[in-house]
C-alpha cells in the first residue's frame, strides 16, 4: 500500500511558542513526577493511537523501544485487555483511564476507572498521571489538526 505524506498546514510551533513552552514544560513536568518511563510511554502510545496521531506515535514507540519496553508489549498495545500477562495490574489501571480521559465518551471519566487507578497510585502520582493524560492528548490534537509530519519538528 503506497500513502503520500500529506503537507502540514501550518507550523504551529513556530506561530505559537507561548504555547509550544508551557505545554512542553507541563508534559515534562507530569512525566518526571509520574516518576516511571515505561508506564509514561504506554500510556502516551496509547493516547496517540485512540487520536490516531502519527507523529506522537513515531516518538513515543521510538522512546518505549529505549525506555526497554518490548516490542512485543508495544504492538499489544491496542488490545491491552485481551493481552492478559503482558501488563501489570498497575500498567492496566493506568490504561484504562487513559482511555477514559481520553473519549469522555460519556462527558465524564466512569468512578470504577478512577477508583481503579486510584488503588495503584498514590494522590501525587494520580494527579502527575492525569497531567500526562492531558497534555498527550492536547499534543495529539495539535499535531492531527496542523498534520505534523512524523520525524521531528520543523
Amino acid at each position: 500500500m503506497t500513502t503520500t505524506a500529506r503537507s502540514p498546514r501550518l507550523d504551529f510551533y513556530k506561530l505559537a511558542p507561548g504555547v509550544y513552552q508551557p505545554l512542553l514544560n507541563a508534559h515534562i513536568a507530569a512525566k518526571k513526577g509520574l516518576g516511571d518511563d515505561v508506564l509514561a510511554e504506554l500510556v502516551l502510545i496509547r493516547a496517540s493511537q485512540i487520536n490516531h496521531c502519527a507523529f506522537c506515535l513515531d516518538m513515543h514507540v521510538a522512546d518505549a523501544l529505549k525506555a526497554g519496553v518490548s516490542a512485543e508489549r508495544i504492538h499489544l498495545l491496542n488490545a491491552w485487555e485481551e493481552a492478559t500477562g503482558h501488563y501489570t495490574a498497575r500498567e492496566q489501571a493506568a490504561l484504562a483511564l487513559t482511555e477514559a480521559v481520553t473519549v469522555l465518551t460519556d462527558g465524564f471519566v466512569p468512578d470504577a476507572v478512577y477508583e481503579r487507578a486510584a488503588a495503584h497510585f498514590d494522590e501525587r502520582a494520580l494527579a502527575h498521571l492525569i497531567a500526562l493524560i492531558t497534555t498527550i492528548n492536547m499534543w495529539n490534537r495539535i499535531n492531527v489538526a496542523v498534520r505534523q509530519p512524523i520525524g521531528g519538528l520543523s
